[in-house]
């Protein structure tokens, strides 16, 4: 910690888009009319010294409306397996298990979290976030599937992929859906990629300010491909797009429906 009393930190990589995440949230959960109620977001934000203004504009709703997104892709899993363990890929910084555990999202407090994460960032997480008895972390890239064995299975499994399938190979990625679809049959998973239209652009990476770019993202699948996952991937028995349920303005929301086509 600096003697400001804030934690340092040090990211570089794929790993340092946990901040410009976790930033945009927390700005989104600052608003009257946000799109999610995050208090721990606006917590680590405020408990990071870190040059923030470097990854540009960041009064944004895309990182709300995805939190959004996979919140309720969760919850409605949870509602109908209350025990089941939600295993976390690539967490980076998301708060998604203090989301999902407060009392007024309806799906109880038995459920698991299994977050699987590079060294760097469980240990960052470790000193950041508060500890509770459900939740185990695991230090290892998520393409190191021996952390399969860790999941409890008998009362359901969702994984959730958030901001990672798309900075994988392409060969990676579709390794570890298949791996997840063999291991956990009956099992539900869940992951984003950026609209086929903008691949082009995201395999060079985007700049987001002068002084921030983010990481190529050599994967995506387009709407059809991804409906021929069934037919593609053993054990994949349906595939759903899951819609973005709101945000403001009727612009941004015509474009996400375009962009789901």
């Amino acid at each position: 910690m600096t003697d400001t009393g804030k934690h340092t930190v040090d990211l570089s990589g794929v790993s340092e888009t946990a901040l410009l995440t976790l930033v945009v949230r927390a700005t989104e959960a600052r608003r009257p009319d946000g799109l999610i109620d995050d208090p721990m977001a606006i917590h680590l934000v405020d408990s990071i010294d870190v040059d923030w203004a470097k990854f540009g504009f960041v009064r944004r709703q895309d990182m709300g409306v995805r939190a959004a997104l996979f919140d309720a892709a969760t919850r409605r899993y949870l509602r109908d397996h209350p025990k089941a363990t939600v295993v976390a890929l690539a967490e980076g910084l998301q708060t998604s298990f203090d989301r999902l555990d407060a009392p007024t999202t309806g799906v109880g407090h038995e459920f698991r979290w299994l977050t699987v994460d590079l060294p760097p960032m469980i240990e960052l997480r470790r000193k950041l976030l508060p500890t509770s008895e459900r939740v185990k972390m695991i230090a290892q890239s998520a393409l190191d599937f021996r952390w399969m064995d860790e999941v409890a299975t008998a009362d359901g499994v969702f994984i959730t992929a958030e901001g990672l399938l798309m900075y994988l190979q392409p060969a990676e990625a579709m390794a570890l859906i298949t791996a997840c679809a063999a291991r956990f049959p009956g099992g539900q998973m869940i992951f984003d990629l950026p609209p086929s239209g903008f691949a082009a652009l995201s395999r060079r990476g985007v700049p987001t300010s002068l002084r921030y770019r983010v990481p190529p993202m050599p994967f995506s699948l387009s709407v059809a491909e991804a409906a021929d996952l069934v037919n593609t991937v053993p054990g994949v028995r349906a595939v759903h797009d899951v819609p973005v349920e709101h945000a403001r303005g009727w612009l941004l929301n015509t474009l996400l429906q375009t962009a789901q086509r």
